[in-house]
């Protein structure tokens, strides 16, 4: 096992990866920008490494700046966490090179994998069922007639990134007329793909070692979005009977497989509502924000596993061994103003109290006095809570986010307590445009 872990990120995900190295005897590197000097996972950490000023680009995603500090502090490995680096092959490449283990899978899978058009195409080598989908479109009057050919409602997608960015659905020509001119199709490569309206959003953990060993971990239910990014997740999804569960776990393991998977990932799909069919999405090759719920439901740290794997362990768990208890529910708490369409609500958090109990956890990367910077992502607290049965789960989570108190910017929690007392979510009764559909007017 490592000696010393650079974690080459910030907020809520480095504090989670430190929290799993210190308790395995790692030690721990942080990484900040000039902003984040004060920030609690700076707090927390062994050591700490200035690497750039406020803009991303200068500092959390400067690749040699991040290296630099991982020689000076003469760290094993490197653990990038979720968004920045994370997908990023170069960075996975140059992090080996450079004598470093890089906590994750290979640079050339997260090259296969992080290409959405070429991750299309090995997928279906690999027989996974496809939404129809077109080769990347380069011009208006391409984009126009590849459309007419795949029929309406279509979704313009760049090939590259994630987190659901720069992502337009036109239900007419008109409306892709507009999303085509709000892109720039000289600098980043788009292709266009069926849009399945009546869809849920189902993601499947994955996770597999160095010697060819995958299991999945069961799926999560990701349907509640905003702008294509998700806000609530829980874990199992109630629109899965035991037969569709062992299908997408299957196709899963499948995909995994076919780009020699290793680590900890993620294949992710849509389910239409009308037929039952799942339609691969995507593999994103990292630990996913909601990576709890599964820990939840199954007493599996995946960070932990994470970091053994990439130590060169060997799984030591089969798919036999996996057992699910009960139902588990994740709210992201961003800090965002609902009413104002989810607009950023930067400044000094002034007053910080989080719930607690038996069955709820929080993951958090602020406290009292903490400042949300307007350079990053506005996710600020996950809290994550587990019942016998999703009703009970849901009642947890009403008491927890009722116990929630944070003062000098604005939350999320207020939303969630909405969504948690609507008729439809508590039936289970969702899809990916509940939150335009249920929540906003």
């Amino acid at each position: 096992m490592f000696k010393r872990l650079l974690i080459a990120n910030r907020g809520e995900i480095a504090v989670r990866i430190m929290r799993a190295c210190h308790e395995l005897g790692i030690e721990t590197v942080a990484v900040y920008s000039e902003v984040d000097a004060d920030a609690l996972h700076v707090q927390l950490a062994d050591y700490a490494y200035l690497i750039g000023p406020a803009d991303a680009t200068e500092s959390y995603l400067n690749i040699d700046a991040i290296i630099t500090a991982a020689k000076a502090s003469q760290s094993d490995a490197i653990h990038p966490g979720y968004g920045f680096l994370s997908e990023n092959a170069e960075f996975a490449e140059k992090v080996t090179s450079a004598g470093f283990v890089f906590v994750g899978p290979r640079a050339e899978t997260i090259s296969k994998v992080g290409n959405k058009d070429a991750a299309r195409e090995a997928m279906k080598q690999a027989g996974l069922p496809m939404a129809i989908g077109s080769e990347p479109v380069r011009d208006v009057t391409e984009a126009c007639h590849l459309a007419e050919e795949i029929g309406y409602p279509v979704i313009l997608k760049p090939v590259s990134g994630g987190g659901g960015k720069s992502m337009f659905v036109a239900n007419n020509p008109s409306e892709l007329l507009s999303a085509v001119n709000k892109v720039d199709l000289t600098t980043t490569v788009f292709y266009l793909e069926k849009y399945i309206a009546d869809a849920r959003h189902i993601e499947v953990q994955i996770v597999a070692d160095n010697y060819g060993h995958v299991i999945h971990l069961g799926e999560r239910e990701c349907s509640l979005q905003r702008r294509n990014q998700k806000i609530l997740e829980e874990a199992p999804s109630s629109a899965l009977s035991s037969e569709m569960r062992q299908k997408v776990g299957a196709l899963a393991i499948r995909a995994a497989k076919s780009v020699h998977y290793t680590n900890v990932g993620t294949v992710e799909f849509l389910m239409d509502k009308n037929t039952g069919e799942f339609y691969f999405m995507e593999i994103n090759p990292r630990i996913q924000v909601e990576h709890a719920i599964t820990e939840m439901i199954t007493g599996i740290d995946l960070v932990r596993k994470q970091l053994r794997i990439a130590s060169g362990e060997p799984l030591n768990v089969k798919q036999d061994d996996v057992t699910f208890t009960g139902h588990a529910i994740e709210c992201r708490i961003n800090a965002e103003d609902p009413a104002q369409n989810f607009l950023p609500s930067p400044g000094q958090i002034t007053f910080y109290y989080q719930p607690g109990g038996p069955k709820v956890r929080v993951d958090s990367g602020v406290c009292a006095g903490s400042m949300v910077e307007p350079y990053y992502d506005s996710l600020i607290a996950k809290v994550i809570v587990r019942g016998r049965t999703r009703g009970e789960a849901i009642k947890i989570m009403q008491c927890a986010l009722s116990e929630f108190r944070i003062s000098g910017i604005k939350t999320t929690i207020d939303f969630h307590l909405k969504v948690l007392k609507d008729p439809y979510f508590c039936s289970g009764d969702i899809d990916t445009q509940f939150i335009y559909k249920r929540m906003i007017s």
